[in-house]
């Protein structure tokens, strides 16, 4: 019999007539014939209310006693949607996580679940019941209630979907899909059919509050197909699955992070270990680091710029000024005032000229660039926050997002990759037995043809990435890795990139003839270079991937040269003699998390 989960966030049980009305969703799927489990969030803004209550109490409460008073709340929205469905004539149970028999580690306020114990809930199913599960919580080795933090129902029912072999994993909310960006800034945005399980984790930690990332995490380890629709209408919604809307297009989606800071350290001694101890201080005092962008420096000095939430800028500059005395750097800036701005999509891992594309729209916009990074399906830059909603409209036209594509696959075509029902029941099997969240690594790889251009002392004016870019792209050169820093004592930025080494020569000549034209001060390059890139999915959940790699180069006495991150990969460029040990000592050191 086909098996749905349903999952109701909390504007969807806010009060008891949306109860009612998500209880006759859940009954009308099993008059169609399928099992069905609920889980649902707190009601409406309870969960807010709670930690507004503990700290009339305390002002800084137990993360164990947080964890006892916030998962009240679901147990309430549990209680009352199996009292909904049983008014409508119909039966259900209501359970807690640890009744679910979800079992997770004792991170108090963000615990990972390890296992999930399906017996009682197909049970349940069995006898013709609805169950209605609690999101957002489990227990612990030593029976602790635990929470799973921020985005912790959309997580449980995604497990939930893994373990059981769900036909689908639906998840109601109060919109009615995944946009090209947020409708709330952008009225033109365009709700897509279909996204593909990796741009939908770029675009969820670029801050898309449809889904939280560690549910598309296990979605695509699982290969559970997830439909986004609305809570209070039939409308069709969005499919996450392996692929994407449109097989042609190089970019689906754009997001802005408006909150965001930026703390450049510059002049870092340019040697094995100093990012490391930049980014383990950071880590000790749990500080969420976004983009991160080494650059190539002068006289053994390089340049480190990096992005965090805006509310945690006084917690990180405290950390860097330890980190500044500590490595020997010459000093930092901060920013309060930035926003990032990215684009996202499967189609730039195979089309070029995206970046120069998106460098343009900028320009045009008259709006200046202060840092870029990117990876294979996602191009970020920062820029003003003043700017910025200017930036985010400009890029959304440019790239034609409201408009949908002509080869948009159907909505309920599902992708042919999916994985077989052995392959599933195998890997859940597995897992069951060990940790369904630990890190799963796909890929730990090595590219050792390429070279890289730097431009030194580069004026920080609007459209010079964008005019670099278009001389780049109108000889031919295909362009990899693109880091752009800042240095806030010069006034100036420093742009780096790859390129394939048979293409080096032509692109040196062509930098030194542009030079003068754009004003930069110094072009240096090397012909000597190894990417290294660790891929997987959890790299963002588990901020100690980057770190790690840090560490380990440290201790081999490898340089690392560039650095630039993303939600499914982190790249590091060193010199390419050091290329094939660096390989060897990340795969020793990530080799229980390969799959």
């Amino acid at each position: 019999m086909p098996l749905v989960v349903q999952k109701f966030g909390g504007t969807s049980v806010a009060d008891p007539e949306k109860i009612l009305a998500a209880a006759r969703k859940a009954i009308r799927a099993q008059q169609e014939g399928k099992q069905v489990v609920v889980v649902v969030s707190a009601m409406g803004h309870n969960t807010d209310l709670l930690i507004d209550l503990a700290r009339q109490v305390n002002d800084s409460p137990p993360a164990r006693e947080m964890d006892m008073l916030l998962s009240t709340g679901e147990q309430v929205s549990v209680a009352l949607m199996a009292m909904a469905v049983h008014s409508l004539g119909y039966s259900a149970v209501s359970l807690t996580g640890a009744q679910l028999g979800i079992q997770t580690d004792s991170a108090f306020t963000k615990a990972r679940i390890r296992t999930i114990s399906a017996d009682r809930i197909q049970r349940l199913l069995s006898d013709g019941n609805i169950v209605i599960a609690a999101g957002f919580q489990g227990i612990d080795d030593d029976l602790n209630i635990t929470t799973l933090g921020r985005g912790g129902s959309d997580t449980t029912a995604v497990a939930l979907a893994a373990v059981l072999h769900a036909d689908a994993c639906e998840i109601h909310t109060d919109v009615d899909g995944v946009y090209t960006t947020d409708p709330r800034q952008l009225p033109e945005a365009r709700q897509m059919s279909r996204i593909s399980y990796d741009e939908m984790l770029e675009l969820a930690s670029l801050g898309a509050g449809v889904m939280h990332n560690r549910s598309i995490e296990f979605a695509k380890k699982y290969g559970v197909p997830i439909h986004v629709r609305s809570s209070f209408s039939d409308t069709r919604g969005t499919l996450i699955v392996t692929e994407g809307e449109s097989p042609s297009s190089a970019v689906c989606g754009a997001a802005m992070t408006r909150d965001e800071a930026r703390i450049t350290i510059a002049g870092v001694p340019d040697e094995p270990g100093s990012s490391c101890e930049i980014f383990k201080l950071l880590a000790e005092r749990k500080i969420t680091v976004d983009m991160i962008v080494q650059n190539v420096g002068q006289e053994n000095r390089a340049d480190i710029s990096f992005t965090v939430p805006k509310e945690e800028l006084k917690k990180a500059a405290k950390a860097v000024r330890e980190a500044v005395q500590i490595v020997g750097a010459t000093g930092f800036t901060q920013d309060d005032e930035v926003s990032k701005i990215s684009v996202v999509g499967l189609g730039m891992a195979e089309q070029t000229g995206v970046a120069e594309h998106m460098f343009r729209a900028i320009a045009d916009a008259g709006i200046n660039i202060q840092m870029i990074t990117t990876s294979e399906i996602k191009l970020s830059v920062l820029v003003s926050r003043t700017e910025a909603l200017a930036a985010l409209r400009a890029v959304h036209q440019s790239f034609q997002l409201s408009r949908r594509p002509t080869d948009a696959v159907a909505w309920d075509v599902l992708p042919e990759r999916m994985p077989t029902q052995a392959d599933l029941e195998k890997l859940v099997a597995d897992l069951r037995a060990a940790d369904m969240e630990q890190l799963s690594l796909s890929d730990i790889s090595l590219v050792d043809d390429q070279a890289r251009i730097t431009l030194l002392g580069v004026p920080d004016s609007p459209g010079l990435a964008a005019d670099v870019f278009d001389a780049v792209a109108a000889q031919g050169i295909f362009v990899d890795m693109i880091v752009q820093s800042y240095d806030g004592f010069q006034g100036e930025t420093g742009i780096s990139f790859t390129i394939p080494r048979t293409q080096y020569a032509q692109c040196m000549e062509m930098m030194e003839e542009l030079k003068s034209k754009f004003s930069v001060r110094r072009v240096q390059g090397s012909e000597d270079i190894a990417k290294l890139s660790v891929s997987g999915i959890g790299l963002r959940s588990h901020t100690s991937v980057a770190i790690g790699m840090f560490q380990v180069l440290a201790e081999a006495g490898i340089n690392v040269e560039m650095i630039n991150t993303s939600e499914l990969r982190v790249n590091v460029v060193v010199e390419s003699r050091a290329g094939q040990e660096a390989l060897s000592w990340l795969r020793t050191r990530f080799a229980d998390n390969l799959i």
